[in-house]
């Protein structure tokens, strides 16, 4: 597909490597010629120097001929023009990045009335994803497909836990028998597993099922009372702007730390029932005033990864259950060790994940997505896919267990009418059904391409 990108920040240069490491045609448009080397020194792809907002540089990128039109500049005005320009120059669909929280209310009637087709926020996007993982304390990540009907739950093997040493036929046998142990992390391996799999003190485990079920599952690791109830959070960014809301309507108790007085006075004159303190959050005489080690929860939030890397080690070195960290620059994970630390949050891979969904359904589909949900697990080794199923699939009507799958890939579950089904080999797949995968394989962009 021929896409075009403009900006060159971290989320245009993630999409730029991933896109066209997928065989897609990409050129990106960015005005800085320096960045744009940068760049163009590590991807296969097309540069040109300018203004994505120009008409006659989308031109001289054949905007026409471009399938995808991604904005994704630091300037949401530009993003948004930008994106008006390419669809009415000829580019088939538009995203726009547009991330100002004064927007954020108004993101549907601007996309439908301008005829951008998909307007994200990563922000915004990061917000729910804290709040899903606040859900469960001592699971390690948080994902859900159609709605919350399936979640999926990161967990540690704990020594001494049932699971160790656990053969997972016996685990379906004899504990939880729809709960699917999907992905296996075992130190620098990644496993998809079959029912021989031993399960082993200090894996990595990836488990699928319906939100009852993982509570029950949740329980049986011993975190039944372990609900979340307190947090602080530190940094007063875009994403603590979306997540305060989302955090007092669930009424928790809620703490900001935020060394920049604007940003402090912004916040709580925004959200009244808000507590916001205006100082160093890295600071331990004021953590310690303000009574920090009481809180269930530490969100480290500020613009700085290294700052919310040891703020995340310090929460729990204090006792506080649960830590979620912010880390923007990806070289961070192979140079750190982040065996101390919980959930990560990194709002450039939220997005570029979503646009890799979109960017696969519109290989095969013209008019519609084919792909609901995708998300790249275990540092991008694991996919785990949501396809909707057309009605000329080539897996429709025939039981699961005459299907002949690829190696190293699962299908987790199907949901049908909001129903999830735990498949068994009698199972068929119907059209319009969504069918949840799990695999090693690399860019699947179609159901039918789960078939040798």
């Amino acid at each position: 597909m021929k896409i075009i990108i403009v900006g060159a920040g971290k989320v245009g240069e993630l999409l730029c490597n991933d896109l066209s490491n997928e065989g897609n045609d990409i050129t990106l448009i960015e005005e800085n010629q320096k960045v744009l080397d940068q760049v163009l020194a590590s991807s296969d792809i097309m540069g040109l120097v300018g203004n994505g907002a120009n008409c006659e540089i989308l031109k001289e990128a054949n905007i026409e001929k471009a399938d995808i039109f991604i904005a994704v500049t630091q300037s949401d005005e530009i993003n948004i023009i930008s994106s008006v320009m390419a669809k009415k120059l000829g580019a088939k669909y538009t995203i726009a990045r547009v991330r100002n929280p004064e927007y954020s209310s108004q993101i549907q009637f601007m996309s439908d009335s301008l005829g951008i087709d998909r307007m994200l926020n990563p922000e915004s996007e990061a917000a729910f994803f804290i709040l899903k993982n606040l859900e469960f304390p001592k699971a390690l990540n948080v994902e859900s497909f159609s709605g919350n009907t399936v979640n999926m739950l990161e967990v540690l093997i704990e020594e001494n836990s049932y699971l160790d040493h656990l053969k997972l036929i016996d685990f379906k046998n004899h504990y939880f028998k729809s709960i699917l142990v999907c992905i296996v992390k075992r130190n620098q391996e990644v496993h998809i597993p079959t029912g021989n799999f031993i399960l082993q003190a200090g894996d990595r485990i990836y488990v699928t099922g319906i939100q009852a079920e993982l509570s029950e599952f949740y329980k049986s690791l011993g975190h039944s009372e372990e609900k979340i109830k307190s947090v602080a959070i530190i940094g007063a960014g875009r994403i603590t702007y979306y997540l305060t809301s989302l955090l007092l309507e669930q009424k928790m108790n809620l703490k900001i730390f935020e060394i920049n007085e604007e940003k402090a006075n912004l916040l709580s004159e925004t959200y009244e029932n808000a507590n916001v303190v205006w100082g160093d959050g890295t600071d331990s005489t004021l953590l310690e005033e303000e009574q920090f080690s009481s809180y269930d929860a530490c969100i480290s939030l500020t613009g700085i990864d290294e700052e919310n890397v040891i703020l995340s080690m310090y929460a729990n070195k204090v006792g506080i259950k649960k830590t979620i960290t912010k880390i923007n620059n990806s070289s961070l994970f192979h140079l750190l060790d982040f065996s101390e630390l919980q959930t990560i949050v990194t709002p450039k891979k939220l997005i570029a994940d979503y646009i890799i969904k979109t960017v696969r359904s519109f290989i095969n589909s013209e008019n519609e997505e084919n792909i609901e949900t995708l998300y790249r697990l275990a540092e991008n080794r694991v996919e785990a896919i949501e396809f909707k199923v057309p009605e000329d699939s080539d897996v429709i009507n025939i039981p699961l267990k005459n299907l002949n799958i690829k190696d190293n890939l699962l299908i987790a579950y199907i949901i049908r009418n909001n129903q999830a089904i735990f498949p068994g080999g009698m199972d068929i797949i119907l059209p319009e059904d969504r069918v949840i995968i799990v695999t090693t394989e690399k860019y699947l962009n179609h159901v039918n391409k789960i078939l040798k």
